[in-house]
């Protein structure tokens, strides 16, 4: 019944589409009179806006000339011009909704449009991207548009100064991750004097791979943490006593009376794990305790606890690694490692004290928030990304934010296989090693995905073992991430991922030559810093930089000559192929290792 209505009635995003399509016509009857503009009347343009705005119009009755504006201010500083569908992408994000637009369809230049619309306002607008690479690259390569029409843009990245942070919040148009931005307004909260907040009131915002930061990352709270005066040998002491513990599990008998075997017993599902009966009692003589639930031992039964939560239930090259006598948490939503961030109540403590390395004091807590209670806080709120439908629910009654899919510019070719199943593991993973072999045999380059560090390495191991090669990206290797993908799409490449949720760099067929040519300049001597500066897109620049910048665009050219070809000849394989090796817990993040091919 709910399909014969669908097909009668179409469904509510086609009449949303529907509607939205009256305003970009309004904005696309625009564009020759834009296009006849002179440099200079288009830039006039701004402060003719803002004077209207003064007068008493609106945002939404500017919207068809600023994104008319935009778009031909795009084609003159970038030579891009924004397709219907961004434009499409853009009203929504200024009606303070999600805009779902597939991998591929151009978000970064999508939020310009209401970017540069609501900034008219004087005041402000943040662009939040989940890293800092995203942050720069993005912010640096749509200066040039919002430059073009007066507008002033600011960056904001970690292990900037107060001064610094300032500067760029007092821009129009700001860029920046989640973690700097929350950390800042924690920080502004802080001070004694009103002269060294940094942040402007929270106007509006725009987030990219919004379901990444406002659902998968709402919970996690933000700490900004002092030094404790804990001493920590009780850590060492109770990993003692958990090793040599013996795990157990609770049996049932036939009248339905349970019972625990072993010392402690652990639930997967709930993430919990206590002691037995057994359990407490060897640590009262462990600890020469008389009895464990007395409250001058809530101490002891704390440390015990965390450590057989670190033994038990957290994994190494799953849920953190060990780099350099270090524990670092590895991100379970992007596969990324969450450096400075630490587990609470003792439990990273615990985990180091597990893996023998050192054990830090405990931290106290001076200021915290969630990245749900931060983004909240915002007059208006927006975001966008390529799979936000599967948590559309939350996004409204969290956030009351619903979910607008944007159609892609052009019709969805990609072919979306059933699941296979196999009865164990190796098996599985033997027909994956087959189905990755026979595609490479034919130059077809393959992306696999995988959920965990050990998973992908087991994989790595295997592919070793039959001669094929190829590149892992987990959170070992997470610095060179933007370049392993980046050049995923050449020809037999063969591509081993932990997780594609929020990467943000795309997977361009027969090879990136941006990418390439920034490794060739490194090649030739030239310091990580002037390559990144080669890359950018500011104005005012010294002469080094002008000049790294001509042999990195030289280079691009000629590089692009090479990554054509291969280009054409990845689209006769089939494009990318792409191999889930099992299901993630989100459905989402299946989605976004689809959305690759």
């Amino acid at each position: 019944m709910a399909n014969f209505l669908k097909k009668l009635f179409g469904s509510s995003n086609e009449a949303e589409i529907k509607r939205l399509r009256k305003i970009l016509d309004k904005v696309n009857a625009l564009e020759p009179k834009m296009h006849a503009l002179r440099d200079e009347e288009l830039r006039a343009l701004t402060p003719a806006f803002k004077d209207r705005l003064q007068k008493g119009e609106t945002l939404d009755d500017l919207l068809p000339e600023a994104f008319a504006a935009v778009r031909e201010a795009a084609v003159r500083a970038i030579g891009q011009r924004p397709f219907d569908v961004q434009v499409l992408g853009g009203i929504v994000l200024h009606q303070g909704r999600i805009a779902e637009m597939k991998t591929g369809e151009g978000k970064t230049v999508t939020c310009v449009m209401p970017a540069y619309l609501n900034a008219l306002t004087g005041k402000g607008v943040h662009i939040v991207t989940v890293n800092d690479y995203l942050a720069k690259y993005q912010g640096e390569w749509m200066s040039k548009i919002y430059r073009f029409l007066g507008m002033s843009v600011g960056l904001i990245l970690s292990g900037m100064s107060n001064a610094q942070r300032r500067a760029s919040y007092a821009c129009d148009i700001v860029y920046g991750t989640n973690n700097e931005f929350g950390f800042d307004y924690l920080r502004d909260n802080m001070v004694v004097r009103l002269s060294d907040v940094v942040q402007r009131e929270l106007n509006y915002c725009i987030v990219d791979e919004v379901d990444s930061i406002l659902i998968d990352e709402a919970r996690t709270p933000l700490i900004i943490s002092g030094q404790g005066d804990k001493a920590t040998d009780l850590y060492a002491k109770a990993n003692a006593f958990v090793l040599g513990l013996r795990p157990g599990k609770v049996e049932t008998d036939e009248f339905g009376n349970e019972t625990q075997t072993g010392d402690y017993v652990k639930d997967e599902k709930d993430k919990t794990v206590n002691l037995t009966a057994e359990g407490v009692t060897k640590a009262e003589r462990f600890f020469n305790v008389e009895n464990l639930s007395d409250l001058e031992n809530t101490d002891i039964n704390h440390h015990i606890q965390v450590a057989l939560k670190a033994h038990a239930l957290m994994h190494r090259d799953i849920d953190y690694v060990v780099k350099d006598g270090e524990v670092l948490i590895v991100d379970e939503f992007t596969g990324r490692l969450m450096v400075g961030r630490r587990y609470s109540d003792g439990l990273h403590q615990a985990i180091e004290a597990k893996e023998g390395v050192e054990v830090a004091r405990e931290s106290r807590t001076l200021a915290t928030i969630t990245f749900q209670n931060y983004f909240r806080m915002y007059h208006k709120l927006s975001g966008m990304t390529g799979t936000a439908k599967t948590e559309e629910d939350e996004f409204k009654s969290i956030y009351s934010l619903d979910v607008v899919e944007i159609p892609t510019n052009r019709p969805m070719i990609r072919v979306d296989e059933n699941d296979l199943v196999y009865r164990t593991q190796q098996a599985k993973f033997k027909a994956v090693v087959a189905d990755i072999q026979k595609t490479h045999a034919t130059g077809q380059p393959v992306l696999v995905g995988t959920v965990s560090v050990e998973k992908s390495e087991m994989l790595s191991g295997m592919l070793d073992r039959v001669g094929i090669p190829h590149t892992v990206l987990n959170a070992k290797h997470h610095q060179r991430e933007a370049e392993i993908v980046a050049q995923a799409g050449k020809v037999g490449a063969v591509t081993i991922a932990t997780n594609m949720a929020g990467r943000g760099t795309d997977i361009l067929l027969g090879g990136n030559p941006e990418f390439l040519a920034r490794r060739e300049l490194l090649r030739q001597g030239m310091s990580e810093e002037l390559v990144e500066e080669a890359r950018g897109y500011s104005d005012d620049a010294p002469e080094e930089v002008v000049e790294a910048r001509k042999a990195y665009r030289d280079l691009v050219a000629q590089f692009k000559k090479t990554t054509d070809v291969e280009h054409d000849k990845v689209v006769s394989l089939g494009g990318l192929y792409i191999i889930g090796t099992e299901r993630h817990e989100s459905r989402r993040i299946d989605n976004q290792l689809r959305g690759r091919a």
